[in-house]
C-alpha cells in the first residue's frame, strides 16, 4: 500500500468513527471515556492510526457497536436472515484488581507525555512496584516525564488465535526515583533491563490517580 492509499484509508477510518459517533450522540470526549482513554490520548491514537495500537481501535470499534473489520474496512452487510453478518464483540470493564493482575510484574507498555501540540507516546519496558508502575530511561531521553507532571500509561494485548483482547490505562503523575536504596532494589528486578539501546539510568514512577481497563470477548 503506497502513501497516498494509506492516507486515504486513514481518512475513511476517521470518517467512519466520526459518523458512527454522531449517530450515537457522543462527543469525542464521551467516546474516549467509553473506550477508557483520556481525550488527549484518544486523539493521539486517531492521529497515529491502527498500526500504532490495533487493540486501541478494537476498543473503539466495540464502543461504537462495530466489529474491528467493520471499523477498519467498512461494513459488508449480508442480506437479512442470511449468514455472513458478523457477531459483535462484548466489551467488559475491568476492576482495578483485574487491571493490576493483567499488568503482571513487568512488560512493555506506552507512556504518554503531555507536550505541545499533543501528547508524545513512547514504548517503554516497565515494572509493577506496589501500586505504582516504574520504567527506566535515559535522563536526556524523550521519554522522561517531568516530576509532578500528568502522564498516561497504557498496556494492551491481543490474542489473535482466541480473538480476545484487553487494555489497561493508568492516568496519574510522574516522579523521579532518586534515593539510592530504591534505585538499587529496582535495578535488581528482572524485566526492566535496557532493551532499545542507549544508557538507561533514570527510574520514573507513575503514581496512579485512576486505573481503568477493558476486555473484549468474542471478536
Amino acid at each position: 500500500m503506497n502513501e497516498n492509499t494509506t492516507r486515504s484509508a486513514d481518512r475513511e477510518l476517521l470518517h467512519r468513527i466520526d459518523v458512527r459517533r454522531r449517530q450515537l450522540g457522543l462527543t469525542e470526549a464521551e467516546l474516549a471515556e467509553r473506550v477508557g482513554m483520556s481525550p488527549l490520548y484518544f486523539r493521539h491514537l486517531l492521529d497515529l492510526g491502527t498500526d500504532f495500537s490495533p487493540s486501541g481501535f478494537l476498543h473503539i470499534a466495540t464502543a461504537l457497536g462495530m466489529t474491528y473489520q467493520e471499523l477498519v474496512e467498512g461494513r459488508t452487510d449480508a442480506p437479512p436472515g442470511q449468514p455472513g453478518a458478523s457477531a459483535h464483540p462484548v466489551l467488559m470493564r475491568l476492576t482495578a484488581d483485574e487491571c493490576w493482575e493483567l499488568l503482571g510484574t513487568h512488560g512493555i507498555g506506552r507512556i504518554a507525555l503531555p507536550v505541545h501540540p499533543g501528547p508524545s507516546v513512547f514504548p517503554v519496558n516497565y515494572l509493577v512496584d506496589g501500586d505504582t508502575v516504574v520504567y527506566r530511561t535515559d535522563p536526556a531521553g524523550a521519554a522522561v516525564a517531568e516530576p509532578g507532571g500528568e502522564v498516561s500509561f497504557q498496556v494492551d494485548h491481543i490474542d489473535e488465535h482466541r480473538r480476545d483482547g484487553w487494555s489497561v490505562l493508568i492516568v496519574g503523575t510522574a516522579e523521579h526515583v532518586t534515593d539510592t536504596a530504591s534505585n538499587q532494589r529496582l535495578a535488581e528486578q528482572p524485566g526492566c533491563e535496557p532493551w532499545a539501546g542507549g544508557v538507561r539510568s533514570l527510574w520514573i514512577r507513575v503514581i496512579p490517580a485512576k486505573v481503568s481497563g477493558r476486555r473484549i470477548h468474542g471478536l
